[in-house]
């Protein structure tokens, strides 16, 4: 085993993490102006936590704790993007990157796109993957903790696929055509794919911080768990959704985020 904690490693993780993000950000603004689509940047937010997840297991300490994060975020983001990239490839534009560019002149909106969505989710992906991160520069055995996290994220992961899943065959039934899916998982939350994601990130961090310093990246999935729910996710989403018939009944007998016992009708 090496050092439990190396400060010359997390600064080579560090820079490599952002290196890693910048460069997958950059690679995607290219696709989406070949494309004249900014929808497939959502394809790489899962994808680019990946990337750092090995590249920071390559340039840490090569312990179990970082080994065990690579392979987590691998099946979350992994699974993540082969969920969107039939939406974001095989539709229009995405309505919330619509509504973003048509404040610009169309001479102007990819060079808008680059700074508002690439540059923003680059950073914000290096960010979140912080307990990735510092988890890479430290070497020391993976306890009950540890274990406690991958059950969370089991769970994080089964509310994401399962809620998409049902979400999937719900669309796929002409009857449900106009109707609210108040079913399965999405009974008991409004949002089960982004509580899930929120899981997840929850669940690395626990991982991370059992070893010091991880638990100083507390502040990752509390910002993701914010945007989810609160900024980007589930509150723009539901300003859209409320205008449809039936929704704001299932808004009131239904959780927004965290999955609670569904009311009487």
């Amino acid at each position: 085993m090496g050092d439990a904690f190396s400060g010359g490693t997390l600064v080579v993780v560090l820079l490599g993490s952002l290196l890693t993000s910048a460069l997958a950000m950059g690679v995607t603004a290219v696709v989406s102006k070949r494309l004249g689509k900014v929808a497939v940047v959502d394809i790489t937010w899962g994808l680019v936590f990946v990337a750092i997840g090995w590249v920071a297991y390559a340039l840490g300490q090569h312990s179990a704790r970082s080994l065990v994060l690579a392979v987590l975020v691998t099946l979350w983001g992994g699974r993540l993007a082969w969920h969107i990239r039939g939406r974001a490839l095989g539709a229009g534009e995405d309505p919330r990157y619509e509504k973003m560019l048509s404040s610009q002149p169309p001479e102007k909106r990819f060079a808008f796109a680059v700074k508002r969505v690439f540059v923003v989710q680059g950073l914000a992906a290096w960010f979140v993957s912080l307990p990735l991160q510092v988890a890479a520069s430290t070497d020391t055995a993976l306890g009950w903790v540890a274990a406690v996290g991958v059950v969370v994220w089991l769970v994080g992961v089964t509310f994401e696929s399962v809620g998409d899943a049902q979400l999937k065959a719900f669309k796929a039934d002409p009857s449900n055509k106009g109707k609210v899916m108040d079913r399965g998982l999405w009974g008991w939350t409004r949002h089960p794919n982004y509580f899930g994601d929120s899981a997840v990130w929850w669940s690395l961090f626990v991982v991370a911080a059992e070893a010091w310093p991880g638990v100083l990246t507390i502040l990752s999935p509390v910002v993701m768990t914010y945007f989810l729910a609160f900024a980007t996710g589930a509150k723009l989403l539901e300003s859209e959704m409320a205008k449809r018939p039936g929704y704001p009944e299932y808004q009131q007998r239904t959780s927004m985020f965290f999955p609670l016992p569904p009311k009487k009708r």
